[in-house]
């Protein structure tokens, strides 16, 4: 009897080990697999990426969930100053497999006769490092590389000579910038974002004939004026929902549509709207969030937090403070609730100012 008493102890101790083991690595599983998002209590699965700089002839590959070359780069712990070139530019967005150029600035030294101009640039144009030092090189002029001479006055810049030639033209280039356009994709998360067509900057060149006046440039004249590289449009396609077509208006102050939850169920949420003064409401939210604890007017009199979302009330049991949701007027974030919340659960009161209009 003793003996089965201690089989007993132990298939439970091992039992016991096991299952603590189970749900240990489960845990940590899912902890592994997922980040905590900006909401209380929310979390959100991440892409990460394989993204590679290169960095003054050295290469470094990181993994990362960063959304912009910008964040990517203060992953990774590389500084960059205004006077570096980032390829691509630090907002450019990552999906996928990304490289990075890093070009540092150096000092360089301009020689015009007896004006010397010295700028710090990682450009390699002679005609952009000119313009940085404010001097302009006409066509005609002459502009080469030439030994540093006095290291212990220029240090170890690079130095250019400009030999002028009376020149009475100026060809310059300019960028123009890409326009971004925005598409709604059906099939995407509502509130995400991704980019189909990254944008490319054009380029547009134009000659000047140049007056002078006692030696020295007083105006110019448009001769010419040709784009020599169209600039490519960024295209970033929009998670959207079909509530979109029918959103929540002071006119039709009830809204009711379906949702198809992530457990399975098919539910019906009804959206009105109320209009209150959100300051108390978003001073706590600043607390329990970590958001700005302000708010804005929509032009379309909805009200939003300073990051864009609309202000909900719901039931903070279904949906905890901070959570964000959709809703028919755009992404919302929850910061609010109402005695409608016992009643009807799935219901969503949307902060406007369309009854006093008074923008509070």
């Amino acid at each position: 009897m003793k003996l089965a008493r201690r089989v007993d102890k132990a298939l439970v101790l091992i039992t016991t080990f096991i299952l603590a083991m189970f749900f240990t690595v489960f845990f940590m599983k899912n902890i592994n697999n997922k980040t905590y998002a900006e909401t209380e209590g929310v979390y959100k699965e991440s892409d990460e990426y394989f993204v590679t700089f290169y960095d003054d002839g050295k290469k470094l590959t990181v993994k990362t969930k960063e959304t912009t070359v910008k964040e990517a780069l203060l992953r990774a712990n590389i500084s960059v100053e205004p006077t570096d070139i980032v390829e691509p530019s630090l907002d450019t967005v990552i999906d996928g497999t990304f490289y990075v150029n890093i070009y540092r600035a150096r000092p360089v030294v301009l020689i015009d006769g007896k004006v010397t101009k010295y700028v710090m640039t990682a450009s390699y144009d002679v005609k952009q490092i000119a313009k940085m030092a404010k001097m302009t090189i006409y066509d005609g002029d002459e502009v080469k590389m030439v030994p540093n001479t006095n290291f212990l006055e220029m240090g170890a810049a690079s130095v250019y000579e400009i030999k002028r030639s009376g020149g009475r033209q100026v060809t310059e280039e300019n960028e123009i910038m890409f326009d971004e356009e925005l598409v709604k994709d059906y099939n995407l998360e509502p509130g995400t974002r991704e980019v189909r067509q990254y944008g490319e900057v054009g380029i547009k060149t134009s000659v000047y004939n140049v007056l002078y006046n006692d030696g020295k440039e007083a105006s110019r004249e448009l001769v010419s004026e040709t784009i020599t590289k169209e600039p490519v449009t960024r295209i970033i396609a929009v998670g959207a929902s079909e509530i979109e077509r029918t959103p929540l208006t002071a006119r039709r102050g009830r809204n009711i549509y379906t949702v198809h939850k992530e457990d399975g169920r098919i539910i019906e949420r009804q959206e009105t709207y109320y209009d209150l003064p959100m300051g108390l409401v978003m001073e706590r939210a600043a607390m329990f969030c970590g958001v700005k604890g302000e708010y804005v007017v929509r032009e379309d009199g909805v009200k939003v937090d300073m990051d864009g979302y609309v202000l909900v009330a719901a039931n903070l049991d279904y949906y905890p403070r901070c959570s964000v949701v959709e809703t028919s007027l755009g992404p919302g974030r929850v910061y609010d609730t109402g005695t409608f919340a016992e009643s009807n659960p799935e219901q969503f009161d949307l902060a406007t100012d369309w009854t006093n209009k008074n923008g509070r």
